[in-house]
């Protein structure tokens, strides 16, 4: 004979024992919020696919808490296989407290694509010079406090998603040295978020707190599929 008290664990304790006590996640109105535990540094880059996907992700929960995200892209400014308009910029337009700039140039640096290397270049440049005003301005705010949903990252930003620098740096386009420079001038209370490149960006492994290689083990890509329609764009 079996003891059910014994061999069944008590549904009711384990629930109580779980972050929502056994119910079901529901969706809130989303109103501004301020982070209680941001300020880490996170780098994300590989050569697998999903390092811009995964931050994305982050800024959406991020944002979906009330708490100000911005993206700045660096080297994405399209190419033959991928539409002008792509779903991750329409998702974020749709998303309160989620903003996005793009500083890249048309194609690829270094893989004749017909793109001009030296705009690649002096688009990088620019982008860098952004990311600097952005994180001053960061750090003019009160990041302990609620920022509004709708305001420009002018006014301070939670968490700052600075998208292919690591390529760009791998690239050449921008000073590794620069890339430390930006972690270094970060407020204390900002979660920067840097990602990109096939290259180890070991220069940043004394001031990250978290990276991530996203390896490949296969990739459609290299089958001869194009960038599709609500993965890749």
């Amino acid at each position: 004979m079996t003891n059910d008290a014994t061999d069944e664990p008590d549904s009711r304790a384990q629930s109580q024992g779980t972050p929502g006590r056994g119910t079901s996640p529901d969706a809130r109105p989303i109103e501004p919020a301020a982070p209680e535990d941001f300020g880490l540094v996170q780098a994300w880059w590989g050569d697998g696919k999903g390092k811009t996907t995964a931050a994305m992700g982050m800024g959406f929960r991020a944002a979906g808490h009330g708490y100000r995200v911005h993206m700045l892209q660096f080297m994405k400014g399209g190419a033959s296989s991928v539409e002008a308009t792509r779903g991750e910029y329409n998702a974020i337009a749709a998303m309160d407290g989620f903003t996005y700039e793009n500083s890249g140039h048309y194609g690829w640096h270094g893989f004749l694509d017909g793109s001009a290397d030296d705009e690649h270049d002096a688009k990088a440049r620019g982008a860098l010079e952004r990311a600097r005003e952005l994180l001053a301005a960061a750090n003019d705010a009160d990041l302990q406090s609620l920022l509004p949903l709708d305001g420009p990252p002018e006014d301070g930003m939670h968490m700052l998603i600075i998208d292919e620098i690591l390529y760009a740096a791998n690239r050449n386009l921008v000073e590794p040295s620069a890339v430390v420079e930006l972690i270094e001038t970060k407020p204390d209370d900002l979660e920067l978020v840097l990602t990109g490149g096939h290259e180890n960006p070991d220069y940043i492994d004394d001031h990250a707190d978290l990276v991530t290689n996203v390896r490949k083990e296969k990739h459609p890509f290299d089958a001869g599929h194009r960038a599709r329609k609500g993965t890749e764009y």
